[in-house]
């Protein structure tokens, strides 16, 4: 099971988490907001989420060296005993951000959970830094993650599979790719499994930057926010595997480019200030 870093200081980093295929070409306004963000630190490209990560630090080396970060440098584990090692836990010393690429979820959590690679991480998130992920590494970032389900829009009882995540934002579980690959079903169908969590889906080159309680829109795309918090009836428990599901009064919000939410209250936030006229600290 994995566990979470206790520090005793609370959230004091920034979360980016991204639908997947961010723009590396246009205005990268994703990549601009990760790299305002680590300045003139150094960047860790963690691509353990791939089978074969051969290309991914060329590309992010060319984007984010065009934004002004130029130490870039890669984190890739084969297979678990990697993640005790000095030299790739040397990879993470005096870092300011870390970068999950995409890939599969699973093996991020299988390879480097409750391992001293995790406990980094958590580390440099609690010390201030930031922790972005894209795809499989936006997936990866809460208490629980989706694991896979069927993008078909009508979710069926046992079509899902779910394992624990990083632990890095709880309370919620996180869906990427989310209205290009129809997986509103597959969502609605993890918070009725658990209506204490809430259910963020999150579109390609769009992500949510988090800090505290609250976390901001950025991208072309949307946001879904879907909470079971309200529900007062559903079939999840009774209905075979292979039945429809069935839920009343869920509560859905869409969320856009400059709005904002918040996380405690679970509502969208009118009162926020847009993110490109906040400054990092």
């Amino acid at each position: 099971m994995l566990k979470r870093t206790k520090t005793g200081r609370g959230r004091e980093g920034t979360l980016i988490i991204i639908g997947g295929h961010e723009d590396h070409d246009g205005e990268r306004v994703i990549l601009k907001e990760v790299a305002k963000h680590v300045r003139d630190g150094k960047l860790v490209l963690a691509t353990v989420a791939s089978h074969e990560p051969e290309g991914y630090l060329e590309k992010y080396q060319s984007s984010f060296g065009e934004l002004g970060v130029s130490k870039v440098t890669e984190l890739y584990i084969e297979e678990r005993d990697q993640a005790t090692s000095e030299e790739k836990l040397a990879t993470l010393r005096d870092v300011s951000a870390v970068f999950f690429s995409g890939g599969d979820q699973l093996r991020i959590t299988s390879l480097i959970g409750d391992t001293p690679i995790y406990e980094h991480v958590h580390q440099i998130f609690a010390n201030g830094g930031v922790i972005a992920g894209t795809s499989a590494g936006a997936s990866v970032m809460s208490d629980t993650m989706l694991v896979r389900g069927s993008n078909a829009s009508s979710f069926r009882i046992g079509d899902l599979s779910m394992a624990p995540g990083l632990g890095l934002l709880p309370n919620v579980i996180i869906d990427q790719h989310f209205a290009e690959r129809g997986r509103i079903g597959r969502l609605i169908g993890a918070v009725s499994q658990n209506p204490r969590v809430l259910g963020i889906g999150i579109d390609e080159d769009t992500a949510i930057v988090v800090r505290g309680h609250r976390f901001d829109v950025i991208g072309t795309g949307a946001v879904y926010l879907v909470d079971a918090g309200h529900v007062t009836h559903t079939n999840i428990a009774e209905a075979s595997p292979d039945e429809a599901l069935s839920i009343y009064d869920l509560r859905l919000h869409v969320l856009s480019a400059g709005d904002g939410f918040n996380l405690e209250s679970r509502r969208p936030d009118r009162d926020s200030i847009p993110i490109s006229m906040q400054e990092t600290s």
